[in-house]
């Protein structure tokens, strides 16, 4: 998906999560508590979202992953598509100049 002002839906996506991240570390350290609880807050929210991004940055590895072997396996098969095409055309050239050889000697005799 692209937008007419050259953005895709996963630039939106990602300034869409970034936007919520900022959201709640403020509202983390905005909020009313003691120091040693704001501490802890931020502790466990850095946490989460460290944990939250290892898990997305693995899926985006798998996904590509998996991209990329779709992608092979695409091309490998296009590469036999080809390489069967130019054998059948190796055979029919062969076989017409047999025939264009035979039907050459028929004549002469």
């Amino acid at each position: 998906m692209s937008y007419e002002n050259g953005r895709t839906g996963g630039n939106v996506l990602i300034a869409f999560g970034l936007g919520a991240l900022v959201g709640a570390a403020a509202a983390v350290l905005f909020a009313p508590a003691s120091g040693q609880e704001t501490r802890k807050r931020i502790k466990d929210f850095t946490s989460d979202t460290l944990d939250k991004a290892g898990d997305f940055a693995g899926g985006v590895k798998d996904r590509m992953a998996g991209g990329f072997q779709k992608g092979k396996e695409a091309i490998t098969d296009r590469k036999n598509m080809i390489k069967s095409a130019i054998d059948a055309g190796k055979e029919a050239y062969g076989r017409e100049k047999e025939r264009v050889e035979h039907e050459g000697r028929e004549e002469v005799v």
